[in-house]
């Protein structure tokens, strides 16, 4: 297929259900808490669980997950450069210049511009970038977290983890291949619903935000750093590596999502700990954090095009 007739079912395929999510975001505030829980409890498990099977185990994979723990911590040195660390000083939106919403936007932008096998890339970079978040999110944004114990357990029982453990037991039986082709549609069902939640999510953001309370200019560096500057050292990187295409594109379009709602919930979750309760600061930064995701997502429909475009043309193999 074309590039351009790739981009058109890229938003064909992403723009319908966000615009549906975003408009009951704002008409139901109360949707997106009653449907998020059994999307991710048993959703998101479930369609990790068809898409490896029909991708297939490779050791490749191990490089993508490692491609992704190197993405975060490129990200992380790079917030430690003194020019940079004036320019984004709050830790909430340094982890939103690292941290991509690799599952709900990556594995549609994956199954829209991609090809079958890159698809395994793309969940074995979502799995590492999920455990990194989970672990090193919270040490970022409060620096007071703690409790390794409580986040080793969330990590264990997260549904990247457990939907992962599935697959794998699974692919052992000898019916995975036609548990792939059986859930494949179910499958990217729920891709859909997810990404009709992050619509929702941003209705929501829309619908509580007081006009006036975040600075463009407070959002330009996390906008490009998580846009442009990460995508571009993954596309350094691969290529240095001489990675093959296909892992190349998945894990250059995965650093390419925009900022995760993970970062929000963290963000949020930091100062309702706060003693007292969070004052100006406190919703200043989760206001920030929440203007960064809607703005990451809105750029990332043209941003995403067209580093696929560059994947596919001037620096396609």
């Amino acid at each position: 297929m074309a590039w351009g007739g790739l981009v058109l079912r890229f938003l064909l395929e992403l723009v319908p259900p966000l615009g549906v999510g975003l408009l009951l975001g704002m008409r139901f505030p109360g949707l997106p808490g009653r449907l998020a829980p059994p999307l991710i409890h048993w959703g998101i498990p479930f369609s990790l669980v068809a898409l490896l099977l029909r991708a297939g185990f490779r050791a490749e994979l191990l490089t993508a997950a490692l491609m992704a723990a190197v993405a975060s911590g490129l990200g992380l040195l790079l917030m430690r450069l003194p020019a940079l660390g004036r320019r984004i000083p709050e830790g909430s939106l340094q982890l939103g210049c690292i941290v991509g919403n690799t599952g709900y936007w990556g594995l549609p932008v994956a199954l829209a511009l991609l090809p079958a096998e890159a698809i395994g890339f793309t969940i074995a970079f979502d799995l590492m970038a999920t455990l990194i978040t989970w672990s090193l999110g919270p040490l970022l944004v409060d620096r007071r977290a703690s409790g390794v114990r409580r986040q080793l357990l969330g990590l264990a029982t997260s549904p990247a983890m457990r939907g992962l453990a599935l697959a794998v037991l699974l692919q052992q039986t000898p019916w995975s291949a036609a548990l792939a082709e059986w859930l494949w549609w179910p499958a990217w069902l729920v891709v859909l619903v997810a990404l009709a939640l992050v619509g929702m999510r941003l209705g929501l953001m829309l619908r509580r935000r007081p006009a006036g309370q975040v600075g463009g200019n407070v959002l330009v560096a996390p906008l490009v750093g998580k846009l442009l500057v990460l995508p571009a050292a993954m596309l350094l990187l691969a290529g240095l590596l001489g990675l093959p295409s296909a892992l190349r594109d998945a894990v250059v379009l995965q650093a390419a999502a925009p900022t995760a709602l993970s970062v929000l919930l963290l963000t949020e979750a930091a100062g309702a700990g706060q003693r007292p309760s969070p004052e100006a600061g406190g919703r200043q930064a989760v206001e920030a954090v929440a203007m960064l995701v809607l703005w990451s997502t809105a750029l990332a429909l043209v941003s995403v095009p067209l580093w696929w475009w560059l994947l596919s043309g001037p620096l396609g193999s």
